[in-house]
């Protein structure tokens, strides 16, 4: 097997295919590793000169790819395309015996494009392809915990309802799915040709359902949105995404963008007009029972509610899934890790300490 080093911005765009292929053939593989979604991230947030693609192939098969870039702030590291905007980080590595040979490769050829900095794989899903990698490592190597996300199975929105703790929580939810059918509301996936005009509308709606309060900023720029529409149709024309729209009378009043590959259905975004639950519309039902749909028949393994650990989300019982983050190094960079471990570890009790706070302040001010 042979592997290489990529750096040319160019020569990753025209792996579209090749990086298409090998993506139907790993399984561990979320939306967040298709080249759609890679290659349109760095071209909205990549710094020239930084791009490092680690590709093993077989003959004319590319067999694995380590989709990284190299970042210089608090240390030397290579870390995953993506960046924040994306709940998942990983490689890609083909399925079976073949893809234990690459996985060896792929560590050999990350070994070397390494040098000086830390490998740094952050938001690993559980199952993840670099967990093949971390095993064929021969340095210095951790793995910590990284965020919290929510899985919910793969079942229909009745098999959903029915995990709801009480008779009574069932009872509201499919009264909520009532209301929704008594206002007319009407969903359906738009087209290929009809995703830029959809997305374009799905953020003009999360910027007016969030108006006033505190939102995720990068949602509201235009590098995002040029992102999100420039992915998104090709991921809707190979099955990656599916776009939906909820129409109240003849208008637009909801879009959600939900993500898709063999592991999971996810809702990665959405946007709903405040008139909605101005008329007792309950958009979180509407957007799950929609989601549930790509789940239903068994086609994906569970359907995940993403990082964050909103207390909506626990209505529905999910089981929490926790990313993992891998850290490699080789010996002259160990010092690296032992860094990145530190501040890890200081992050982790800093959050506990404010969270300890803010339950304190809830209850009053009196004894933490």
């Amino acid at each position: 097997m042979k592997r290489r080093l990529c750096t040319d911005e160019g020569e990753f765009g025209e792996l579209a295919d090749a990086w298409g292929r090998l993506y139907q053939r790993c399984g561990a593989a979320t939306p967040f590793q298709s080249h759609a979604w890679l290659h349109s991230w760095w071209l909205s947030y990549g710094t020239p000169g930084r791009l490092r693609l680690v590709l093993v192939r077989d003959g004319d098969d590319l067999v694995a790819a380590a989709p990284l870039m190299l970042v210089r702030q608090p240390w030397p590291a290579l870390v995953p395309l993506g960046g924040s905007i994306s709940d998942f980080g990983d490689v890609l590595i083909e399925d079976g015996e073949r893809g234990d040979r690459a996985a060896a490769a792929l560590a050999e050829g990350l070994a070397q494009a390494a040098r000086t900095a830390l490998i740094d794989f952050r938001e690993v899903r559980p199952g993840g392809a670099v967990e093949r990698v971390y095993a064929s490592w021969r340095g210095p190597r951790r793995r910590v915990r990284d965020s919290l996300c929510l899985e919910l199975p793969a079942v229909s929105m009745d098999d959903l309802i029915g995990r709801l703790s009480t008779a009574k929580a069932q009872q509201r939810v499919r009264a909520k799915l009532r209301k929704l059918s008594a206002l007319g509301v009407e969903r359906r996936a738009v087209r290929p040709d009809e995703v830029d005009a959809a997305l374009r509308r799905l953020l003009e709606l999360h910027r007016l359902q969030w108006q006033g309060r505190k939102v995720t900023n990068e949602h509201l720029q235009e590098r995002f949105a040029e992102h999100l529409v420039r992915s998104v149709g090709p991921m809707v024309r190979s099955g990656d995404a599916v776009v939906t729209e909820f129409r109240l009378d003849d208008t637009v009043m909801a879009v959600d963008l939900t993500l898709l590959s063999r592991q999971l259905a996810g809702g990665y975004l959405y946007g709903a007009h405040p008139q909605l639950r101005e008329r007792k519309a309950d958009v979180a039902t509407m957007l799950l029972h929609a989601c549930a749909q790509h789940t239903q028949a068994g086609a994906r393994g569970v359907l995940s509610l993403l990082r964050g650990n909103e207390p909506y989300k626990h209505h529905w019982r999910p089981q929490e899934v926790v990313n993992q983050r891998y850290l490699l190094a080789r010996r002259r960079t160990a010092p690296l890790m032992s860094a990145a471990v530190c501040d890890v570890a200081a992050r982790s009790r800093g959050k506990e300490l404010l969270d300890r706070f803010l339950r304190w302040r809830e209850r009053g001010g009196g004894r933490p």
